[in-house]
């Protein structure tokens, strides 16, 4: 089963990694798609800095990644995170995940979202629009709470 991961600054197109997803593929009876887009955090958010550091994000995500080839009977996954300064409204991460039925689909996106938001290695900064750069987003517990259902 094929898998691709980016890490990239630049904006992604939903529906053109769908169809590359897809491509082809007459096996595949079901895509799920989350897209996680950047809040204004009730309009005082200019942009989210987002840092990571290039080759170990990658390599744990593939890691989980594997994980999620193991747990269900995927037939495609997609996962783009980008980094950089991101402005509310535009697109942080996209997870695709494609298999014969949905619940596989549906089991294995919601998986590696949560794994992504409690544990991938990414870094978030808020910039405010009163021109003043925040402070570090802490890990919440609530995510860390999310992957428990994982069995994790």
């Amino acid at each position: 089963m094929a898998a691709t991961i980016r890490i990239q600054a630049e904006p992604f197109d939903v529906a053109a990694e769908t169809a590359d997803l897809t491509r082809g593929r007459a096996d595949i009876g079901a895509v799920v798609a989350f897209t996680g887009l950047c809040r204004d955090e009730g309009g005082r958010l200019a942009a989210l800095e987002l840092e990571h550091y290039p080759g170990m994000a990658e390599a744990e995500i593939a890691r989980i990644v594997a994980q999620a080839q193991d747990r269900w009977p995927l037939h495609g996954l997609t996962i783009i995170h980008r980094f950089g300064m991101i402005r509310p409204g535009e697109e942080i991460v996209l997870v695709l995940a494609a298999s014969a039925h949905r619940q596989a689909a549906f089991e294995a996106a919601s998986f590696l979202m949560d794994y992504l938001k409690a544990h991938a290695p990414f870094w978030k900064r808020e910039h405010l629009k009163d021109g003043t750069a925040g402070a570090w987003v802490e890990a919440k517990e609530s995510d860390d709470q999310a992957m428990e259902r994982w069995g994790r």
